[in-house]
């Protein structure tokens, strides 16, 4: 028998002579297309066949695995960048920092106090009252100069060896996109408890209603797992100490914002029923606390107003 027409080639390279099966589908391949399998080799195709049949693992709240907390690496350089930009151009603090209502007038002097805020004339409405509302997002990266304030340069500090700490766990447990939904979540609930408590013409910065949130996530990722209970009792008891003791001299209304929808928005996570319902259920607590926030912001704003909402 002639040898030509018994012999058999790769079936992605016609060229190439070879002798080798794919031992799931049976086809000739050549080196280049082999792939190492459990018994034998197999070709490209099936190779990757096999691995979208194999479930991927998920993390305790349904996110993809990851081994490094890309995000808090991120969130962290992106305060460390914006505190060195306010080293340079102190007056983006003042035009981003969490301010609820505040008058200023045609000289740009500013008038602070209670109540409504709508005026005609010069004066105009500076704030999250006067349409200013990314500063209820952009304060969270925003802190403290150096050598003012109660903290000085402490306030950045403590909040990022805060996050780094606390933050590196939580986005493991979480998945990345769950944890930087959480981290903005729970900053944007530190503002707008401060909108709704606090003086309206208080400035305010800082990651701390972001980190709170975070370490109330961390409670609840814990007890969840059936984490020994004296110890991550022992870690609220210290984080609600903090937020009693820093009421004298920070923006208690921010940290109380932010462990309060970090708790809740972990809760939703933490104990979504399993299954194809479980992202629809985390989905639909975040929402539910965007829809919430937008609310009482808009309320809130409406009352500084005296009815009317800027967009």
């Amino acid at each position: 028998m002639d040898s030509e027409s018994t012999a058999t080639t790769c079936y992605r390279h016609p060229a190439v002579e070879c002798h080798v099966r794919c031992t799931r589908c049976e086809r000739y391949i050549c080196p280049d297309c082999m792939r190492e399998a459990p018994v034998g080799h197999q070709c490209p195709e099936c190779v990757k066949e096999g691995a979208r049949s194999v479930r991927q693992a998920r993390t305790l709240v349904g996110g993809r695995i990851s081994t490094t907390p890309v995000v808090t690496y991120a969130l962290f350089a992106l305060n460390v960048l914006a505190y060195l930009v306010e080293l340079v151009r102190p007056e983006i603090v003042d035009r981003f920092a969490m301010v609820g209502a505040r008058l200023v007038g045609a000289d740009g002097t500013r008038y602070f106090g209670d109540g409504v805020v709508l005026s005609s004339g010069p004066l105009r409405v500076e704030g999250v009252a006067g349409g200013e509302w990314e500063r209820m997002l952009t304060s969270a990266f925003l802190h403290q100069p150096p050598f003012e304030g109660t903290f000085g340069i402490l306030h950045i500090t403590m909040n990022m060896v805060v996050l780094w700490q606390l933050g590196r766990v939580v986005e493991l447990m979480l998945g990345r996109v769950r944890f930087v939904v959480l981290y903005l979540l729970s900053a944007l609930g530190g503002s707008v408890l401060e909108l709704v408590l606090a003086d309206p013409g208080q400035v305010s910065v800082g990651a701390s209603g972001a980190v709170f949130g975070v370490g109330a996530a961390y409670y609840v990722l814990h007890r969840r797992l059936g984490a020994e209970r004296g110890r991550v009792n022992r870690f609220m008891a210290w984080l609600l100490l903090w937020l009693v003791v820093s009421a004298w001299f920070t923006s208690w209304q921010g940290h109380l914002g932010g462990l309060l929808v970090g708790g809740a928005l972990a809760l939703a996570y933490a104990y979504a029923p399993r299954g194809g319902r479980r992202v629809a259920v985390q989905a639909g607590a975040g929402a539910g606390l965007v829809v919430l926030l937008a609310v009482t912001a808009a309320v809130k704003v409406s009352e500084l107003t005296g009815g009317s909402v800027p967009l």
